[in-house]
């Protein structure tokens, strides 16, 4: 039996997607709410059960016997500094906690942030560089890592860059704005970025929780070949057959519109994707990271290069009236 947490989200659906292919048994951690019941099939496991990794609640119970553990649950976005912390770190030291004694496998999905960004595109970092995450994110995702070393030192961590596929919400705000023609990038010259299709991501968690390969082990999963923002939305534009104009803005702008995105969050009570950190980030010139190792440990290869992912992103956002072009 492997236990997923984040199973509602982007890459937990695909993983979700890829157990259930593989004729693996899988039980869905979901937060307990008043008034809801979420059903199994409905997300492709073979159980749910409630949990609260915020609290520690229900946990003991969710691991009875289960085998592996793929841990994706956490905070991507927030409202407040000390969300991501209790999102990414207090979880975590509370699924430890519960998993003491137990045997069970561990594959704890991180962040390329936890790292920060590479010097240049031809400069990849790798696994073991020195870290200096950029944002909360980055430095609450650093942290749970340590907390997995030091409590768990079995477990396999995984550091995905930029994640795209049929439901992200995030890189979809680039192409719906390169649907209606435009391009809005950061002045200053081209910024690289390492990616992958979630499918491909999937592909390589759930095989990690049917194996015992990398024990103890750090890996980037990530497409071999980075990408550029610019070349983004000119392939994207490409596949929808629009005619792209690009409006680059300076940094100040970019960092006063993330300062508005900000209030804006606050007053409307929801996080933004986008804010004075994210824009920080989006300012140094390459987020690349090195693949060796989990290809010559693993056997991992990201199969799906920009183009087809994006191919295939696009037909389904078009599918789910998400995009018309």
């Amino acid at each position: 039996m492997i236990l997923l947490t984040g199973g509602t989200g982007l890459i937990g659906r695909h993983v979700l997607e890829r157990l259930r292919a593989d004729g693996a048994p899988v039980r869905c951690l979901v937060r307990p709410k008043a008034g809801r019941r979420v059903d199994a099939a409905s997300l492709g496991a073979t159980e749910v059960v409630a949990g609260d990794l915020g609290t520690g609640a229900g946990l003991k119970e969710a691991l009875a016997g289960v085998d592996a553990v793929i841990h994706l649950a956490g905070a991507t976005k927030a409202l407040r500094r000390e969300e991501y912390y209790d999102g990414n770190v207090r979880a975590v030291e509370n699924l430890l906690g519960a998993m003491e004694g137990t045997g069970a496998r561990l594959v704890h999905v991180s962040s390329l942030a936890a790292i920060g960004p590479s010097e240049a595109a031809g400069q990849p970092v790798s696994e073991d560089a020195e870290p200096h995450p950029l944002t909360h994110y980055g430095k609450s995702k650093l942290e749970g890592e340590r907390l997995v070393r030091a409590g768990y030192p079995s477990a396999v961590i995984v550091r995905p860059p930029v994640v795209y596929g049929p439901g992200d919400t995030d890189v979809f705000q680039i192409l719906k704005t390169v649907a209606k023609g435009w391009s809005i990038e950061m002045a200053g010259g081209e910024r690289w970025f390492s990616a992958i299709y979630v499918g491909d991501l999937a592909a390589g968690l759930a095989g990690l929780a049917a194996t015992q390969a990398g024990a103890g082990r750090t890996y980037y999963m990530a497409h071999e070949r980075p990408v550029s923002w610019g070349g983004l939305a000119a392939c994207a534009a490409g596949l929808m057959r629009v005619k792209l104009h690009v409006l680059r803005i300076p940094p100040a702008l970019g960092l006063a519109v993330g300062a508005c995105a900000e209030a804006w969050a606050r007053l409307s009570g929801k996080p933004s994707i986008v804010s004075r950190e994210k824009i920080r980030e989006g300012l140094c010139a390459a987020w690349t990271c090195d693949t060796a190792r989990a290809g010559a440990e693993l056997g991992f290869r990201a199969e799906t290069d920009l183009e087809h992912g994006l191919a295939k992103t696009l037909a389904w956002y078009r599918e789910a009236g998400w995009l018309s072009y």
